[in-house]
């Protein structure tokens, strides 16, 4: 390949940075451009040359990398920046943050976009090390609490996944953050979409909809969220609650809810109490159990009055209860037979609002998938907001290529870069640390670790990178 003088590179860089007029006058779409990137862009100097995160932007790069722990979440209420742990080949000089918060870096970024709104979109990638599955709950550190992060830190920068734009010009994305999530297959997996069973779902006047499920291995789950003016149910809030299957649960328009469920593997029934927050948390009460049987149901009748139908564990004959709520308990009398169905657990309707929920198959998606419908909408997931992007790199499901943008490989892997870019998505190729690397058409995103090089400068510049 035929390598421009140093000079002549120095004149193109300068050129580009100093005739943003000239560089913009024809927006070019945002898949067929092509970005400065840095691989481990947290590393530095402790590992490449890359220096500071400010000095990378400052210097054109558009795609920072940072791989992320949750290691010790609970007690820091953050994640942490590093390699195989956190903290490790972390460089913290030249104006990097001095902690390993995540919340710390991704400030650093914040604080570069907002000082320079015209500046090519940047395209922030969290490479998540550990599986944050595995995190029962908010507090805990699940993809909840890392969308609520993302949002906190860039505000009205951010644009979320869910918002992206059909083909989108470069400039109509000028001053805006795009959150990349890669690494662990289960976390990036789960974020797009949850599986379960039995689920239940109970819906209140305020729009407040509570759905529990069992995972099929004795775990019960929660999702939270509001049916909105579209008619759509936004998931706010997601969690393990408990041990068992088949729940079923009750809610109020006051937030008050009541859940029942079968214990895994015998036929005792429990309840359990919960209030649900304006933030769409729940703080759940502990359990007790108020029978024997199977396939519980649950409905209030006024705002503290409850009856709970279920079978019997031996017969087809169902049972009632009656309930009386009064602050964390439930007071049960006047159990006897009934000729009453139980409730139908899977459909909630009330002020002219319908919620129903359900398993199935979303094109190569499990048939244990979580899905929702409304009395205005089918067929959606029940999922985390779609905050973040997800990658779908060489060698993943079909699950995480069904629907995706960003595309990830090492820069080894030509065949599957020319065929992504060639396919319209954008492609980052990692460990991009030579010109031979390079395909035709050149990866959007060829992440290097030594960004500064001739040969990556004048790479770049031949194919129109743009800042």
């Amino acid at each position: 390949m035929t390598r421009l003088p140093a000079l002549a590179v120095s004149a193109l860089v300068t050129a580009a940075v100093l005739t943003p007029a000239t560089a913009h006058a024809a927006s070019p779409p945002f898949t067929a451009s092509v970005f400065r990137a840095t691989h481990n862009s947290y590393s530095g100097n402790v590992d490449g040359a890359k220096n500071s995160l400010a000095y990378q932007l400052d210097h054109g790069v558009r795609f920072l990398e940072l791989d992320v722990h949750d290691n010790g979440y609970a007690t820091s209420h953050d994640y942490a920046v590093g390699h195989d742990s956190p903290g490790n080949l972390v460089d913290h000089s030249g104006g990097n943050p001095a902690s390993n918060n995540l919340r710390d870096w991704l400030a650093v970024v914040n604080t570069w976009s907002a000082q320079h709104p015209a500046a090519a979109p940047i395209v922030v990638m969290l490479d998540l090390k550990d599986d944050l599955t595995d995190n029962p709950s908010f507090a805990a550190g699940n993809l909840t609490a890392l969308n609520q992060e993302l949002e906190s830190v860039f505000g009205s920068r951010l644009l979320r996944a869910q918002d992206y734009p059909a083909a989108p010009e470069v400039d109509a994305l000028r001053g805006r953050v795009l959150p990349l999530l890669s690494g662990d297959g289960g976390s990036r997996t789960e974020y797009k979409r949850d599986v379960g069973y039995h689920p239940a779902v109970a819906l209140n006047g305020r729009g407040q909809v509570v759905e529990v499920h069992d995972s099929g291995a004795g775990a019960l789950w929660y999702w939270t969220g509001t049916y909105g003016a579209d008619g759509r149910v936004t998931w706010l809030r997601h969690g393990k609650y408990d041990s068992g299957q088949t729940p079923a649960v009750a809610l109020n328009n006051n937030g008050d809810l009541v859940e029942v469920h079968q214990s895994e593997g015998a036929s005792t029934l429990w309840y359990h109490v919960g209030t649900l927050g304006a933030d769409g948390e729940i703080t759940w009460q502990a359990s007790h159990q108020y029978d024997n049987g199977v396939l519980p149901t649950v409905d209030f009748t006024d705002a503290t009055h409850l009856r709970e139908i279920h079978k019997s564990q031996n017969t087809s004959q169902n049972w009632a209860w009656n309930g009386a709520l009064a602050g964390t308990t439930v007071t049960w009398t006047g159990n006897a037979k009934t000729s009453d169905a139980r409730f139908a657990k899977d459909v909630a309707s009330t002020a002219g609002r319908t919620v129903f929920v359900w398993t199935g198959a979303d094109g190569p998606t499990s048939a244990q998938t979580l899905r929702v419908d409304t009395d205005r909408t089918a067929g959606d997931r029940i999922r985390y907001r779609q905050v973040a992007f997800d990658e779908f790199q060489q060698g993943d499901s079909a699950e995480l290529q069904q629907g995706a943008l960003f595309y990830g490989a090492p820069a080894t892997e030509s065949g599957f870069i020319t065929a992504a870019r060639q396919a319209g998505k954008l492609v980052r190729g990692w460990d991009f640390d030579s010109a031979s690397e390079a395909t035709t058409p050149l990866a959007n995103y060829p992440a290097t670790n030594h960004p500064y090089d001739a040969w990556y400068q004048t790479l770049l510049a031949q194919n129109g990178a743009v800042e």
